[in-house]
């Protein structure tokens, strides 16, 4: 198995309910006869193959009840001299009343070293994204990790998303194929520097899917469009996976950083973790209610990552974010084409700066990724640009975390946004210019490639002031005010309204100058 590090968690650091089935059994099976395993426990032995067979398979089906735990775990034992795991499950989706969700099951699987949160078992996860799936010591499925199959009991995980007033029947088939098992590969990780320009604005996207989650383009593919899309990094940002870490040998270069991390996708809300080392997996299992978070963000810094709540006001299932603020190190206030719930999470946002300058809250930058999984979503819709030192996963990261960050639709948006006093003093994103009260300030942002668009500033007491480019898109727009009257100043670059009652999408949006002396 790969060399990775799995980070543990102190014992009662909480989990999401979870059920473990009986166990199955490979010996003595006589063909022809099926497993069954409802939420009560184990049914007769089957299987195909005898004892010398070079593969055997054992079917397993069973019913959960509507309000079934979060996990179920169908514990398989595993003899020695298994070369393969092939996995296949399906389940059954009745009609359910209008606004009733009907069912959905995820599946993944843990090695002979157990269950238990945060520990060495992880083998893989698909969520719903596959039917069906294989690992063994040379190869497996993407999603899943490449290593030994060990004598011993392994646990596949069925994750029962939704279920319907009905129940949910499972049907599982588990088939191990016997031989000499393989080499693992040692994995080849991406470095963590690229060539880079110095001290300068370096243009990325942190969330992004491929083949080895719910994506369906390859790393190979998301790397091309990373370049047209003009981005100097990306991170690669599965669904509760780490096997995309070692799939993007070749397809970095001088001109692009590629960082490794996770899409942790709870009950409660979805977290990236952005740049955590190559190989770290973090868990995914938990609620709110659980009280875990903090022990799990914890776990991310100590990966070297950044805790990034993702799209928090989505509306899909379990997306919505309800884990608070305060252990996260930004938060993507827009995912994706802009839309009515970016408009919610920015409002939401603006809020945590009111609330900083009141003293109640420490200040947390806004980033932007795509969130792109298949033709058409875009890479790099929208992107983070961030002043980092050089192009490096610690600079980037830096950069992130002090705030020295805006966000644009595109690269053929640029901007330079920076607030200036009476005598010369400067401040530029996440800075503070530190004069009077009652010292008059210039807020100016000179914008380009953004046709059609109005620049607006906002501060405390809200939008203050818009003005309209020029149809070329390109120009400068200034206003005046003083620290009294602005506690922090940030600004937006809009396209005309779209929706009634909502302003229009975003072009672009700056972090905060903060005003005044703190």
């Amino acid at each position: 198995m790969e060399r990775r590090e799995v980070l543990r968690l102190s014992a009662g650091a909480g989990a999401a309910g979870a059920l473990t089935l009986g166990t199955v059994s490979f010996a003595d099976a006589a063909s022809g006869a099926a497993d069954t395993n409802g939420a009560g426990g184990a049914g007769g032995a089957g299987g195909a193959g005898g004892a010398g067979g070079a593969e055997r398979t054992r079917r397993i089906t069973g019913r959960l009840p509507a309000g079934a735990p979060d996990f179920v775990y169908l514990p398989i034992e595993v003899p020695d001299g298994v070369r393969e795991i092939a996995v296949a499950y399906q389940y059954d989706r009745p009609s359910v009343p209008e606004g009733t969700p009907t069912n959905a099951c995820d599946i993944g699987i843990f090695d002979e070293r157990g269950t238990a949160l945060g520990g060495a078992g992880f083998r893989g996860w698909s969520g719903g994204a596959r039917a069906e799936f294989f690992l063994r010591a040379d190869d497996a499925t993407p999603g899943y990790l490449p290593g030994p199959v060990n004598a011993g009991t392994w646990h596949i995980a069925l994750g029962p998303y939704t279920v319907a007033p009905q129940g949910l029947a499972y049907d599982v088939t588990v088939t191990l194929r016997y031989g000499a098992p393989g080499r693992t590969p040692t994995p080849v990780y991406p470095p963590e520097r690229a060539r880079g320009r110095g001290r300068a604005w370096y243009r990325g996207d942190n969330h992004l899917h491929s083949v080895h989650s719910d994506g369906k383009r390859t790393p190979a593919e998301i790397a091309a469009l990373a370049r047209a899309a003009g981005l100097d990094f990306l991170t690669t940002s599965e669904h509760n996976t780490t096997s995309a870490h070692r799939a993007w040998e070749g397809l970095w270069g001088d001109d692009l950083l590629i960082l490794t991390g996770e899409e942790i996708t709870t009950r409660n809300g979805h977290v990236v973790a952005m740049g955590t080392d190559p190989g770290v997996f973090i868990d995914w299992r938990y609620r709110a209610r659980d009280n875990a978070f903090g022990a799990y963000a914890r776990a991310v810094r100590r990966a070297g990552g950044l805790v990034i709540p993702a799209h928090p006001h989505a509306t899909c299932i379990g997306c919505s974010w309800k884990f608070g603020l305060n252990d996260a190190d930004a938060v993507e206030v827009w995912n994706g084409p802009y839309t009515p719930d970016d408009e919610v999470t920015l409002a939401e946002w603006d809020n945590t700066l009111v609330a900083h300058t009141r003293g109640r809250a420490a200040w947390l930058p806004a980033v932007g990724h795509s969130d792109a999984h298949r033709d058409p979503d875009v890479v790099g819709l929208p992107q983070t640009v961030v002043l980092a030192e050089d192009l490096s996963r610690r600079a980037l990261q830096d950069g992130i975390r002090a705030g020295r960050v805006w966000i644009a639709e595109s690269s053929a948006v640029d901007l330079a946004f920076a607030v200036t006093g009476e005598r010369g003093e400067h401040a530029g994103i996440a800075e503070r210019l530190a004069v009077a009260g009652t010292a008059g300030v210039t807020a100016r942002l000179t914008v380009s490639g953004a046709p059609g668009c109005t620049v607006s500033f906002v501060t405390d007491q809200g939008l203050v002031y818009s003005s309209p480019l020029p149809k070329s898109g390109a120009g400068t727009v200034s206003w005046h005010t003083t620290p009294d009257h602005a506690a922090y100043l940030r600004a937006e670059v809009r396209h005309p309204a779209t929706t009634a009652g909502l302003p229009g999408p975003m072009a672009a949006m700056t972090n905060p100058v903060f005003l005044g002396r703190a």
